[in-house]
């Protein structure tokens, strides 16, 4: 077993199945955001900041395989704002 997987391990307990749905969810609007004008093309790890700042602008929603979603609370347009604030953010601040 890896170290990375160990890490998502308490005794037989496996966690890393369990993950935040608006991952997937901020992933395809940072591909929209960075499709629109005026053609920012950040680098890995602007992409990587992005994210992280996107994902903690937003309320988690966490799943386990098998989960069934009824309803999703945080709204595409709510994702799609703390994804631009994001870019506007890293744009705004680079690291180079």
């Amino acid at each position: 077993m890896s170290d990375k997987q160990h890490r998502y391990r308490i005794g037989t307990a496996d966690f890393s199945a369990i993950r935040n749905r608006n991952e997937t969810r901020v992933l395809r609007m940072m591909e929209k955001v960075m499709s629109e004008p005026p053609g920012y093309q950040p680098d890995e790890l602007s992409l990587h900041d992005i994210y992280a700042l996107a994902l903690n602008a937003l309320p988690p929603r966490y799943t386990q395989t098998g989960t069934i979603v009824l309803r999703d609370p945080v709204k595409d347009e709510e994702i799609l704002a703390a994804v631009r604030n994001a870019f506007a953010v890293v744009v705004q601040n680079p690291k180079y």
